[in-house]
């Protein structure tokens, strides 16, 4: 019985000395989420005028989960400035209650000076605290963010464009729990490792003469980028021939093909992204269309969508006639359907410029196309009521033009198409005569 005492006790003990070193921890972490957005705005002086309280907005953005937006009054907000000063806010534009962020406000010194105007939150936390949004819609910024005359005679104001910053820090809390210390894994790099395979031309076995220009490169990372090359390279050459001519091509283009091949990303050239609006009508001489050419000819995929995804930035009334002429030439179906149907909608104003003009004398089979949708652009929103019918549309030129089309079936679809641009067409033709009554 002694020693069974003794146990007990011993077991009562080991019991005590477990539940004592039985510790835990926690920490909270608050921290802000931080973004940025550029917002460029052209044309200032046009948007002189458009009244007090009344702004500008910049595309949203996501910064910490939630959606946000500048806002510039040209005018100013407050109308009891009679309009001496602009005003610059940032809004929360997606739902949210009592959203907690730090901001910053920078109008941007055009000059080589850089003595930029900042207006910042985050300098002021220890202070005041975040900022707290109640609900969407709400806003923070400056009513009396800059004198508009001291503006206008400024280097912030240049081209008639101004540029603001805008940094958006969402407060964030969370628990962090005690737990084993976790191993960072960074992400791939094999793009910069191939990348600098290139630049090195170490191991290099095909040199490719482009416009006077030669460029090395390896046979295995472009057979196993391109189906193309991969033929070319190991059904058509000959195993010691090691020279390929490239006649069609530039070599700044050929140059960002490789880049891609190599690094799976995009060149960075400001030619690349610059608008194709300076262009047209020759939109296929820019940039990104004849890099979008060779990445069909080589059978590039993803380097092709990522030009179409360029192009796609350039579409406007004036040049998506040309755009989509482009993307049927290089069936480029992505940005071929949204010209499509970015036609389709906006159908009386493309077909007043001269872009379409240069579609109906080079591409007529595109116009069978835009009819088809057309009509099932026509069905398809004027139940949902998003965006104006393509009959309301015409039906502006006027009543008896608008029964005309009416008229129209789709049964024979392309065989009657010609019939209905026909109408269409003095639709167009009539609302420009100077002398037609509304």
């Amino acid at each position: 019985m002694h020693t069974n005492n003794n146990n007990s006790q011993a077991t009562t003990t080991t019991t005590a000395m477990s539940i004592l070193s039985s510790r835990t921890s926690s920490r909270s972490v608050t921290e802000t989420v931080n973004g940025s957005h550029k917002f460029v705005i052209k044309g200032y002086s046009l948007a002189k005028g458009m009244g007090v309280g009344k702004h500008i907005a910049s595309e949203t953005f996501t910064v910490g989960g939630y959606q946000w937006a500048i806002y510039f009054y040209p005018d100013g907000k407050n109308p009891e400035d009679n309009s001496a000063y602009v005003s610059v806010f940032i809004a929360l534009a997606s739902e949210g209650t009592d959203v907690r962020a730090l901001f910053e406000l920078t109008l941007l010194d055009q000059s080589p000076n850089g003595k930029h105007k900042v207006h910042s939150h985050f300098d002021r936390s220890l202070e005041s605290g975040p900022y707290t949004l109640k609900y969407r819609g709400s806003m923070w910024g400056y009513k009396r963010f800059f004198k508009r005359a001291q503006l206008e005679a400024s280097s912030f104001l240049k081209d008639d464009c101004l540029k603001i910053n805008c940094t958006v820090g969402v407060v964030v809390s969370s628990i962090d729990c005690s737990k084993l210390t976790t191993i960072h894994v960074p992400e791939s790099d094999i793009g910069s490792h191939f990348g600098m395979l290139l630049e090195n031309e170490e191991g290099s076995d095909v040199t490719f003469s482009v416009g006077g220009e030669r460029f090395h490169a390896h046979k295995l990372v472009m057979a196993a980028r391109s189906t193309a090359f991969e033929t070319e390279f190991f059904n058509r050459m000959e195993a010691d021939d090691c020279d390929v001519v490239v006649t069609d091509m530039e070599p700044k283009v050929f140059k960002a093909l490789l880049h891609f091949i190599y690094r799976d990303a995009l060149i960075e050239d400001e030619e690349f992204f610059m608008s194709g609006s300076s262009f047209m009508p020759s939109i296929s001489e820019t940039f990104a269309a004849k890099l979008l050419a060779a990445a069909e000819k080589y059978d590039l995929p993803r380097l092709k969508l990522m030009c179409e995804s360029v192009l796609c930035k350039d579409i406007s009334i004036d040049s998506v006639a040309y755009i989509l002429a482009l993307a049927d030439r290089h069936h480029a179906t992505e940005l071929k359907s949204i010209c499509l149907q970015f036609s389709a909608e906006n159908l009386i104003a493309v077909m007043q410029s001269d872009g379409f003009e240069y579609l109906k004398e080079n591409c007529p089979l595109l116009q069978s196309e835009l009819l088809k949708t057309v009509a099932g652009g026509d069905e398809e929103f004027s139940g949902e009521g998003k965006c104006r019918s393509v009959w309301a549309q015409v039906s502006d030129g006027g009543e008896t033009n608008d029964r005309s089309v009416r008229q129209q079936t789709w049964e024979n679809g392309v065989e009657r198409g010609q019939s209905l641009w026909v109408n269409l067409s003095d639709g167009v033709n009539n609302d420009r005569s100077p002398g037609q009554e509304a």
